[in-house]
């Protein structure tokens, strides 16, 4: 059986993929981080789906990200998450620069360590707008990076590159997947906000499927 390593945050696209590999008919093993966000939410959500699906899952704590992260919204407790549209210019703070560069250079290292072929994580068309690190170049670009660094030529997959979050949540949806046990929203209370960039365009996707979000919002 092909293993694969898998960057699994706990949201949506991460989830959508992570069954898109099972249905595949992949092994698993899943990799999530605490980079210094502001809340653990995602991260639970993440634990509680690998315990009940079975899957290996390892937690990597990147330690003082504030240092380098910098004012980014989503690890600044000064700077207050934005509502609105990703098109937004506001929503530039929610940029975590390098981000998506550090999470695969860690799953490369783990995939090496532990002779895994492919790193996947769950960019999508909808997030190249606004983060350079979701882009089908970066994607590219760091594929080539992983087969430089090591001879086990480790290679580096974005299998949603080309689709919107609505394409990814009719994939889902087709595999029967429970949304309820994904959290995107960009702050971690106990209802999603509606308002943030990732619970507005959540709930795009879910009214372009005709289907109603299960999360509840305030």
């Amino acid at each position: 059986m092909k293993k694969i390593t898998l960057i699994y945050s706990g949201g949506s696209d991460s989830f959508t993929l992570l069954h898109h590999a099972l249905d595949q008919g992949l092994d698993v093993d899943c990799i999530t981080f605490n980079y210094g966000q502001k809340h653990a939410k995602e991260v639970d959500f993440a634990k509680s789906v690998c315990k009940e699906l079975n899957l290996k899952h390892t937690l990597i704590d990147i330690g003082d990200s504030a240092a380098i992260f910098g004012s980014s919204s989503l690890v600044d407790e000064s700077n207050k998450i934005p509502y609105g549209s990703y098109k937004e210019d506001s929503m530039k703070s929610t940029i975590v620069p390098n981000r998506n560069m550090i999470f695969i250079s860690y799953a490369i290292a783990y995939s090496i360590a532990n002779e895994i072929s492919e790193v996947w994580y769950g960019a999508h068309a909808g997030d190249h707008f606004i983060y350079p690190d979701c882009r089908p170049e970066f994607l590219k670009s760091m594929d080539v990076a992983a087969g430089l660094c090591d001879p086990s030529q480790v290679s580096v997959k974005g299998p949603f590159i080309n689709l919107n979050k609505g394409q990814i949540f009719k994939k889902g949806i087709s595999l029967g997947i429970d949304y309820s046990k994904t959290w995107t929203c960009y702050e971690g209370q106990e209802f999603a906000c509606g308002k943030c960039g990732s619970c507005v365009e959540r709930l795009e996707a879910f009214a372009d499927n005709k289907v109603t979000d299960p999360l509840n919002y305030k």
